[in-house]
């Protein structure tokens, strides 16, 4: 052996693999950290930019694809694994599916990126538009897909930040339109990369992207936006309603328990005695009576008991069960109004959307082994219509449109309640199923979404939290904490002042008159694309010698 031979550097013998880990922890970390319950939402700007940057080298598809997979899998699994708390198998199951669904759109990142090399920029914008517009295609699957998980789109990640200047274009676009901007800006860093650090035979002015112009140019325009969109809002606010918030904390091991009724009674009588006071309207989570209002008299009786006593109004989350002793007895998840001098209102609300395995089994003749995790009998019917819930206020009266549990994850949900007339969306939660780490959080992201896409307040009352209001804007006016850390998960009582802006009562945001026409757009950019790379494929690329010369 010739001791004078070069030596092979660490990079030399393990490049083949040194990249795709680096590829794959850079992305894990980067997209875990992007959402809630971090505080890094700038993240999201960048949390595919290792991806695409690698993309442009055409690794082998094997390699990026299972690399890309591994990392989606690990990141949502990560980013779920509040899941745990309630079922193990379905948190195992649920993280690598979802993160495989994600990650079907870095397999057309791998395809496109190549592509990007030495086209023409009107090519190079196109693709840009495009790959933005898959993972617009990828998020709207998800509303819908085996029932429907759309649970942290990218623009969620921006939900709980200091700034919500880029969320104002949900009003038009939905949710879908922010991940859209934050797509673009990620590939306008990647290819703003690639042009400084591997194209080096060009000028440093020839190494300027226009992808990257075109991102920053979108973001100028969601700066105008909220410019437009929020200028003097201060002086349209108008306070509707004093509402106080009731945060029982209810242990799940006791909530369904009869033994425990009594003492969770005196729990909710005691802490709306306390949100009551000055209130107008006091906030219930779901599910929150031991038995049914409408089934029980003695529950009825005692809850028409406290709203006199207090002389405020209740909206409370409650069951309702059907067909009561018989074999076909099953559960509603409902919402109903309770009013000091009338009592128990005859409209409610029922739960639309249902929580697959944790309200009913889908395919149960195939997956019946596995169960609800709700110790409730038989499967509850959904709902067909929003039906807002009207209540009497010192100003007026509203309808406040709910949306129980998970149901504020579905853009189209809370698009149906405002077109129904809902002034004001009230969702009653319980994500104490969830322990106390990042479940409520997220959930409470995706009630920002609602609010900026209907210009309606959000107002939220979970079991353990999170509860509080949102304005149309997206901007978090009121959250219930406890203690130093500003923790979200305790027993309480609150109460707050809540407003809207009056330019937008009774008027409809241009997302809930049209719906989801972006993601028809996002589908037409997408095609337009493939046809512009597909006819531009056969002429020489920019740089490169004509055939047969």
């Amino acid at each position: 052996m010739d001791p004078f031979a070069p030596q092979p550097s660490f990079y030399r013998e393990h490049a083949p693999w040194l990249v795709p880990l680096s590829v794959f922890l850079s992305t894990v970390v980067l997209t875990v950290f992007s959402f809630p319950p971090y505080h890094a939402a700038e993240y999201a700007y960048v949390f595919a930019l290792p991806a695409i940057f690698w993309a442009y080298s055409r690794p082998r598809l094997k390699v990026f694809a299972w690399t890309m997979f591994a990392a989606q899998a690990v990141a949502w699994t990560v980013l779920l694994a509040w899941l745990r708390h309630v079922t193990w198998v379905g948190w195992l199951l649920l993280g690598p599916f979802v993160g495989a669904w994600v990650g079907v759109w870095y397999l057309a990142v791998w395809w496109a990126m190549p592509r990007f090399l030495g086209r023409a920029n009107p090519v190079r914008l196109a693709a840009q538009l495009g790959l933005a517009g898959a993972w617009v295609l990828v998020e709207w699957t998800r509303t819908w897909f085996i029932t429907g998980f759309p649970w942290l789109p990218l623009a969620a990640s921006q939900s709980l930040g200091k700034g919500t200047s880029v969320l104002q274009v949900a009003s038009f676009t939905g949710a879908y339109g922010v991940s859209f901007i934050l797509i673009l800006v990620n590939i306008g860093f990647a290819a703003y990369a690639h042009r400084l650090f591997r194209e080096h035979e060009k000028s440093l002015f020839q190494r300027r992207s226009q992808e990257f112009m075109l991102s920053l140019l979108v973001l100028l325009g969601c700066l105008c936006l909220i410019t437009v969109e929020s200028k003097d809002r201060r002086l349209y606010q108008r306070t509707v309603a004093r509402i106080g918030f009731v945060q029982p904390d209810i242990p799940q091991t006791l909530k369904w328990n009869p033994a425990d009724a009594p003492g969770i009674e005196r729990t909710l009588t005691a802490l709306t005695r306390q949100a009551a006071s000055g209130s107008d309207l006091v906030l219930w989570p779901e599910s929150a009576t031991p038995y049914g209002v409408r089934d029980d008299g003695a529950t009825r009786a005692w809850v028409e008991s406290l709203a006199l006593q207090t002389h405020a109004t209740l909206l409370i989350g409650t069951v309702q069960s059907e067909n009561a002793g018989t074999a076909r007895e099953a559960w509603d998840d409902v919402a109903v109004v309770v009013a000091p001098d009338t009592g128990v209102q005859p409209e409610t609300y029922a739960k639309r959307h249902l929580v697959p395995f944790g309200e009913y089994v889908p395919l149960r003749p195939l997956l019946g082994w596995i169960g609800k995790f709700v110790p409730l009998p038989g499967d509850p019917t959904p709902s067909s219509g929003p039906n807002p819930l009207v209540v009497r206020l010192p100003g007026g009266a509203l309808a406040f449109g709910p949306l129980i549990c998970y149901e504020d994850i579905f853009p189209g949900l809370a698009r149906d309640s405002v077109r129904a007339g809902a002034d004001i969306l009230v969702v009653p939660t319980n994500d104490a199923w969830y322990g106390e780490e990042g479940a409520a959080y997220q959930h409470a992201a995706s009630s920002v979404l609602r609010a900026v896409e209907t210009r309606r307040p959000v107002l939220r009352c979970g079991n353990a939290g999170w509860s509080g209001w949102i304005d149309e804007y997206g901007g978090i006016r009121f959250v219930m904490t406890q203690g130093k850390g500003d923790s979200v998960y305790f027993r309480g009582a609150a109460a707050a002042d809540v407003s809207r802006d009056i330019r937008w009562a009774g008027v409809q945001s241009f997302y809930v008159r049209h719906g989801d026409w972006f993601v028809l757009v996002s589908a037409g950019l997408v095609l337009f694309a493939l046809l512009l790379l597909r006819l531009e494929a056969a002429l020489p690329r920019r740089g490169t010698p004509a055939p047969g010369r």
